[in-house]
């Protein structure tokens, strides 16, 4: 069963945003590592799901949503899963995505996909594609 003590408290109006919309708290988080540890995209990413988690906690929200990281989250539940501490992770990065598109930083360019491309893929991953990574 997961805890939900918390000593520390969340710094900072954007950490703070974070917190409320993802509606989990990372300072539960005691950083042992196994959210990285069975991510699948840590050979992408600059900062990996432990790190986040413990810059939150630091109130560094506004570093964090400078990095990539959370546009190449691939949502797959499984830093969830091994949580040991039960947060919710995959809502935290989706937290910081949203407020990245809302800063109007958009992690995919439309116009630069080439046309022969646009071709090859399928609608439904076009229009997902601009859904999670265009504001």
């Amino acid at each position: 069963m997961p805890y939900k003590v918390s000593t520390k408290t969340i710094q900072g109006p954007l950490a703070r945003k974070v917190k409320e919309m993802s509606g989990q708290d990372p300072n539960v988080c005691f950083q042992c590592g196994l959210c990285a540890g069975s991510c699948p995209m840590t050979g992408e990413m600059e900062i990996f799901t432990r790190r986040v988690m413990h810059m939150l906690q630091l109130g560094l929200a506004d570093e964090v949503i400078t990095q990539r990281m959370a546009h190449l989250c691939a949502s797959c539940h499984t830093c969830e899963v091994r949580c040991p501490r039960g947060i919710e992770i995959p809502k935290v990065i989706e937290a910081l995505r949203q407020l990245t598109l809302r800063a109007g930083e958009n992690f995919l360019a439309p116009e630069g996909i080439p046309k022969e491309r646009l071709k090859e893929m399928p609608q439904a991953a076009i229009v997902a594609g601009l859904r999670k990574f265009t504001g």
